[in-house]
């Protein structure tokens, strides 16, 4: 299907003077019909169907699209273990086979989705939802009346479409719904998390996106709005994407073999393969993070208190045989003696709108560089294992000096801001901080491009896209609605020289923030004109000032509102 590239977003590639874009069907993963059961044949009964057809985007014959980013990233992840295992027969021996007995490596992914449900058009109490989240109010309670039954049409749905659902159930926001007189529940507000089954990458990446649409549509039947936002609602927990990866070597003879489990589970967390994954992703996530949180709304999740990573650190298990899954950090290991096959990492960061294709093959060409540096510096697990365990400040020989890569402890415990910064890195503060960063890793971006997966010319028309996105939202939508959020924060105090007090630093922040005088300009308006000349340096500093005094003044505003007696 030809397109004039009018509907894909290729800056720098797809111009107006050559925007001719054609989208090839992909033959090798499952298609779907999407039924629409609100259009019903008038012969039959039956509702309408379309058929999505999982395509990729080429541009002067030359394929373009994250899709086929993934694509280059499997094909060469299998090329190169195939390769480094003939090289190296001696680390086969582990799991008893030869390297002319593997036939392919696949790459398994598993996402876990979350999203918020609600009652359309329902004014949102955000005092009374972190109150129940604090209380842990929520979690894994037993769902009710409608948002039960369209949580088990949707996982009823994702089985018939041959997802293999795994479970359904509440996450940690949410308040208690009402009950009408007429037995019905109103004012829902819940988090919810659906699972399923491992697929290959790129069909696990499919799978995603069309889950998303099947959820979304089966809630809406129910009346139900489902928001697949990263933080839809400040202050109160927001919604991840987990994801699971590992890699299996299939044999000639169909037996599988997880390449990140050990060969015995009492001796090392990881093999050899495992080790380098894991080095390769921690030493490149700099490089990873730009395709993983690159919106206002993902940052927005990961900020301290909420469950969510905010620095590059991993656990393995507090001892070789007790897990930790610890909900502090980035990457955890997954791993069970008795199922070796279920040998995976869990990545934290990704939310429900991160580009699961070019994440993934980020996230697969900085696995294998650590992969290829454990298997042909002929290191074994223990030695590699030694340096991943390094403290910040001892030299490693692939890892970086200055880095420490493992914690077991809660880390927004036992670390203050500066010491998480000086251990783990510090992390981009916003969109802007993150993609300056990625066009600036000379070794990361060489990563990256290795086997002719990313070009130069993908990375800057991807970062110009992104930027092009936060320009835009933070002038017609956040200015927009953080207004809002200033104009609502209005007088309503009599005569009290306490309430006096509060309401003039209520009323400073509210002048600085939205209006200007004969004297200054209003931090809004320092935005828009530092946007209006492509200052996006100063325009991503004053939205961080501006964000900070947002949370200073609601945070007023709240108080204020709680020493108020007359209603």
């Amino acid at each position: 299907v030809q397109t004039d590239g009018s509907s894909v977003v290729l800056p720098g590639i797809a111009t107006l003077n050559d925007g001719k874009v054609d989208l090839m069907a992909d033959p090798a993963v499952s298609w779907f019909v999407d039924y629409n059961h609100e259009n019903c044949s008038p012969e039959t009964g039956l509702p309408c169907g379309t058929l999505r057809i999982p395509a990729f985007l080429a541009h002067n014959n030359e394929l373009v699209c994250s899709r086929s980013l993934l694509r280059r990233a499997c094909e060469r992840f299998s090329l190169e273990m195939k390769n480094l295992l003939a090289a190296n027969p001696a680390l086969c021996t582990q799991w008893q086979i030869a390297p002319e007995d593997v036939d392919e490596v696949v790459l398994t992914a598993a996402t876990e989705l979350e999203f918020w449900v609600r009652t359309p058009e329902r004014e949102i109490n955000r005092e009374q939802l972190s109150v129940s989240q604090g209380l842990k109010e929520q979690y894994w309670k037993r769902t009710k009346g409608v948002v039960r039954t369209a949580l088990e049409h949707s996982i009823d749905l994702l089985e018939l479409y041959g997802f293999k659902p795994e479970m359904g159930h509440k996450e940690v926001g949410g308040v208690k719904a009402q009950l009408t007189g007429s037995g019905s529940l109103d004012h829902i507000m819940e988090q919810l998390e659906i699972d399923w089954r491992f697929s290959p990458a790129m069909q696990a990446a499919d799978n995603e996106l069309f889950a998303r649409i099947f959820i979304k549509e089966a809630f809406r039947l129910h009346g139900l709005e489902a928001s697949f936002l990263a933080k839809p609602i400040e202050g109160v927990a927001g919604s991840g994407e987990h994801v699971h990866v590992n890699a299996v070597a299939i044999m000639k003879n169909g037996r599988r073999i997880n390449l990140f489990a050990p060969a015995d589970f009492n001796k090392d967390f990881l093999s050899e393969i495992g080790w380098g994954a894991l080095m390769g992703f921690m030493k490149h996530y700099d490089v990873i993070s730009p395709f993983i949180t690159v919106s206002n709304d993902a940052f927005s999740r990961l900020k301290p208190g909420f469950e969510a990573p905010t620095h590059a650190v991993a656990s393995l298990g507090c001892d070789i045989a007790t897990p930790s899954r610890n909900r502090t950090v980035l990457v955890g290991l997954i791993r069970h003696s008795d199922q070796p096959l279920a040998t995976r990492f869990e990545i934290r960061s990704p939310n429900p709108h991160t580009n699961t294709f070019i994440s993934l093959a980020a996230i697969y060409q900085c696995m294998l560089d650590g992969i290829r540096h454990a298997v042909r510096s002929g290191r074994l697990a223990a030695d590699l294992e030694k340096e991943f365990c390094k403290s910040a400040g001892e030299p490693g020989v692939y890892l970086r000096t200055e880095r420490m890569y493992r914690s077991e402890d809660d880390v927004f415990a036992k670390y203050s801001e500066e010491e998480r910064d000086r251990l783990f890195g510090k992390p981009p503060a916003g969109v802007y901080d993150t993609l300056r960063r990625l066009l600036h890793q000379d070794d990361g971006l060489a990563v990256l491009c290795q086997g002719e997966v990313f070009s130069d010319a993908i990375l800057s028309s991807y970062s110009r896209a992104m930027l092009d996105v936060w320009e835009m939202e933070l002038r017609d939508r956040i200015l927009h609605d953080n207004l809002e959020r200033v104009r609502i924060c209005t007088r309503v105090h009599n005569h009290s020289d306490y309430d006096e007090s509060l309401w003039g630093e209520i009323s400073a922040l509210r002048q600085r923030l939205a209006r200007d005088t004969n004297d200054r300009v209003c931090l809004f308006n320092e935005i828009r004109q530092a946007l209006d000349t492509k200052n996006l340096r100063l325009a991503a500093a004053l939205q961080m000032e501006m964000d900070d005094m947002l949370h200073r003044l609601e945070h007023l505003y709240a108080c204020y509102l709680r020493n108020q007696l007359d209603e």
